[in-house]
């Protein structure tokens, strides 16, 4: 990721996290138990949520982001530890975590079925994963349009991929998923799933 991008991530999503998708993510994060672990934690918008939460440990390879969510970090309402690493190659033991959240991060992993399957790796059996994602759109006008549109805003949102079919993937990946709610037409999924 690029140095301009984490600066202006926060004001840009503004408008969007203060209406809507703060809601969800206090809804996602309402789930969290026991030891859990935040994929791609990018400025640490989701830490102040977090309540029911024994300790967070997050991961977020981008060093300005991180140091941002520090910030956000040291105002929690539990521990949180955050950790400079790739979902593709989590530094932590197999069955650690009791529940993992990923939040609008997929889009950006380059590898995202092997971030699955490390995701199942570090999860406790019975485990909660939780993802609210953007995804490639069902509706083949809609999905033609994220298409054309993926290229240049491919290169303006540092590496996101805003056709990128993260259901499809959890799917492939072998997560059990028990809930999908869609969100904006399709655009953004909440998925609960179970390892």
């Amino acid at each position: 990721m690029g140095s301009l991008f984490p600066k202006i991530y926060d004001i840009a999503m503004k408008p969007v996290e203060a209406t809507r998708f703060k809601k969800v993510r206090m809804e996602i994060i309402r789930n969290a138990r026991g030891n859990v672990l935040e994929i791609g934690s990018g400025t640490g918008i989701n830490f102040p949520y977090y309540r029911q939460a024994s300790h967070v440990t997050a991961i977020e390879p981008n060093s300005e982001m991180s140091s941002r969510a520090m910030r956000r970090g040291r105002n929690a309402h539990v521990p949180i530890t955050l950790y400079e690493a790739n979902a593709e190659t989590l530094p932590f033991a197999d069955n650690s975590f009791d529940t993992i959240i990923s939040t609008l991060v997929f889009c950006t992993i380059p590898d995202p079925l092997r971030a699955l399957k490390e995701i199942q790796r570090v999860s406790k059996q019975d485990a909660t994963i939780l993802f609210f994602e953007h995804v490639k759109m069902k509706q083949p006008t809609l999905a033609k349009a994220q298409d054309v549109l993926n290229p240049l805003w491919e290169k303006i949102c540092d590496g996101c991929q805003i056709n990128r079919d993260t259901l499809s993937l959890v799917y492939d990946s072998g997560i059990c998923v028990e809930e999908i709610e869609s969100l904006y037409g399709g655009l953004f999924l909440s998925i609960k799933c179970k390892k």
